[in-house]
């Protein structure tokens, strides 16, 4: 099911939003300032041609004992530096997308997962993609450490 939903993306729109997020890998790369922010446009790349089986995950979900604060204002501005280039016209590509998919009965599926991308193109540093399953085996992991 997740093949089908996934041909489904890429044929009504998602090929537009890859090449979106592919754009902005490139231009992040080429600017020299933002070179931080490759990997996480390149993280989210991997979601939009993907997004069903796949699940975008903060690291410090994946690894708590990890956390840093120093780390996580770093993220922070990389954040607002990613939403002043490129965040803000992402989301807007991921919102249209998504409604033009909508339109059609077969298309709300892959919509309502734009929709979804469209929030995390917003803020994505510090976010891994993962499988549906790694991600569920971290939150039960992070679950259970807190309350033992």
């Amino acid at each position: 099911m997740r093949t089908v939903l996934n041909i489904l993306n890429f044929v009504l729109g998602g090929f537009f939003t890859t090449l979106a997020w592919l754009l902005a890998t490139l231009v992040s790369i080429i600017l020299i300032f933002t070179l931080p922010l490759t990997r996480s446009c390149w993280e989210i790349t991997k979601l939009s041609l993907l997004p069903y089986g796949n699940e975008a995950v903060h690291v410090d979900e994946l690894n708590p004992g990890s956390k840093n604060a120093l780390l996580n204002s770093a993220g922070s501005l990389l954040n607002i530096l990613w939403f002043i280039f490129f965040g803000w016209w992402l989301c807007i590509s991921h919102i249209m997308v998504g409604i033009a998919q909508c339109l059609t009965l077969i298309g709300i599926p892959v919509g309502i997962a734009n929709f979804k991308i469209a929030a995390i193109a917003l803020w994505p540093v510090g976010r891994r993609v993962v499988s549906v399953e790694v991600a569920q085996a971290a939150r039960e992991a992070n679950a259970r450490s807190r309350f033992n």
